[in-house]
C-alpha cells in the first residue's frame, strides 16, 4: 500500500487574527501592519474606528449617520431597505444599531480588530469598516461605516 500523500499547500489565507496573548501595543502594531498591508492609511480607519465607537455609546443617531457609506443597505421591519442618506439613517436608528449591535460595537477593541479585503470587522461581522473611493483618480479613500448587521 502506498504512504499517503500530503495535501496541497493552500495559499496564505487573506486574513490575520491577532494572537489571544498579544498586548495592547503588540495587538494595534499588528491591526495598523495589516491593515497597512491590505487596506491602507492605519490611521484614517483608527480613527473613524475610535469616532464610530463613540457615537454610538453616546447613542448619537446623527453622528454615526456621519460615518456612514451611502446608499446604505440596511433590514428594516424584516425587510431590507436602501436607506439614500443620513436623514433615512436617523430615522432608523434604534431598529439598525440594536443594543446587542451597540454593545459589540463598544466592546470592541482595536487591537483584536479582524481585517481583510472586505474591511474592517467588528465582532463576529455586525459591523464594517472600509475605505471609499469618491473619484477612480483619486487615490484617497473616505473611511466609513458600509455595513451594519444582526446576527438574526
Amino acid at each position: 500500500m502506498a504512504a499517503p500523500r500530503p495535501a496541497a499547500p493552500h495559499a496564505a489565507p487573506t486574513l490575520v487574527a491577532v494572537p489571544p496573548d498579544a498586548g495592547p501595543a503588540e495587538g494595534t502594531a499588528a491591526v495598523n501592519a495589516r491593515i497597512q498591508d491590505v487596506l491602507g492609511a492605519p490611521a484614517k480607519y483608527e480613527q473613524v474606528f475610535v469616532a464610530f465607537q463613540r457615537a454610538v455609546a453616546a447613542r448619537d443617531a446623527r453622528a454615526v449617520a456621519a460615518l456612514v457609506a451611502y446608499p446604505f443597505t440596511a433590514t428594516v421591519g424584516g425587510r431590507r431597505v436602501r436607506l439614500p442618506d443620513a436623514a433615512a439613517f436617523v430615522r432608523h436608528y434604534d431598529v439598525i444599531v440594536t443594543p446587542v449591535i451597540a454593545s459589540v460595537i463598544t466592546r470592541q477593541r482595536y487591537a483584536d480588530l479582524f481585517v481583510n479585503d472586505q474591511g474592517v470587522m467588528f465582532g463576529q461581522g455586525e459591523a464594517w469598516l472600509n475605505g471609499i473611493r469618491g473619484d477612480a483618480a483619486r487615490e484617497e479613500v473616505d473611511v466609513r461605516v458600509i455595513a451594519i448587521q444582526s446576527a438574526n
